[in-house]
């Protein structure tokens, strides 16, 4: 079985054994000809792949009505993967989602550390730091590191830990996450095993 998880810039494929990475931009789908059971949140690429015959777009296959109609299909394959727990997906954005029974309860999108650390930066060249996930966040800051770091951690530790959930990390910076959260479990292959679980009990 040949799965694809199609983003902005790759195509990130799992078959029985190895999981690897093409390029958007150099990538051709028409040099595989075996059967492909993809997701898609690239336009352009959907569009191509909506005209081979090999290509099985798995987002048709899902019931929508356990969601909401912009949310990501990436969140949505994630959320198929479990029964209960928190994903916390640290990409660009940071998008934490929360299942209870097989169903999605509901989730939030919160800027990622790229994109929060641009934010300080922004503002002021003094707040130009990296951040500091072994904050003891019990305690108010007294430097302008932790004071920042604390800002932006803070609020993302006590949202995610109030569902008293199992917390599963996934996404490019879940590595930082791990030392914020250090009861979760990492796991970059969610979107995968929701995939699986979709063909299982759909095709």
């Amino acid at each position: 079985m040949l799965l694809c998880d199609v983003g902005n810039t790759s195509y990130h494929f799992l078959d029985d054994k190895n999981d690897y990475k093409e390029s958007v931009k150099t990538f051709n789908p028409h040099a595989i000809k075996e059967k492909v059971y993809y997701i898609c949140v690239n336009p352009h690429a959907k569009k191509v792949l909506e005209t081979l015959d090999n290509w099985i777009d798995l987002s048709r296959h899902v019931d929508m009505r356990n969601y909401y109609d912009t949310m990501g299909i990436d969140r949505i394959f994630a959320c198929e993967s479990i029964s209960n727990g928190v994903i916390v997906d640290a990409g660009s954005a940071i998008t934490v989602d929360v299942v209870e029974s097989g169903v999605f309860v509901g989730g939030f999108i919160y800027p990622g550390v790229k994109a929060m650390a641009e934010t300080y930066k922004n503002i002021s060249s003094a707040l130009n730091y990296s951040f500091n996930y072994e904050l003891d966040l019990e305690k108010l800051p007294k430097n302008t590191k932790d004071a920042i770091s604390y800002g932006y951690l803070k609020i993302l530790h006590n949202e995610v830990i109030s569902h008293s959930k199992d917390i599963l990390l996934t996404g490019g910076d879940a590595d930082k996450l791990l030392k914020l959260f250090p009861h979760a479990k990492i796991d970059k292959t969610l979107i995968f095993k929701g995939m699986k679980k979709v063909i299982a009990k759909k095709l």
